[in-house]
């Protein structure tokens, strides 16, 4: 299944496949360690649904909804 970010659920575990978006957010996305071929997986989501929590390459980091739905992912 392919989709983005976004549309994982808690403990869903996905392979980043591209990253979208302006040149700006693709960097600063790129510099936080989501790069094609990572594995990432969604720890939680914030109760009103953002910001979101992943887990990638052994650290957590919070990304907007916003951001996630701009890296495609497909999942494990």
């Amino acid at each position: 299944m392919a989709g983005t970010l976004a549309q994982l659920r808690p403990g869903q575990n996905a392979r980043v496949t591209d990253v979208q978006g302006d040149a700006q957010l693709q960097q600063r996305i790129l510099e936080m360690g989501i790069l094609p071929g990572v594995e990432i997986r969604l720890v939680r989501v914030a109760p009103l649904g953002d910001p979101m929590e992943f887990s990638v390459l052994g650290y957590n980091l919070s990304l907007r909804k916003s951001e996630a739905a701009c890296v495609t992912v497909e999942a494990l």
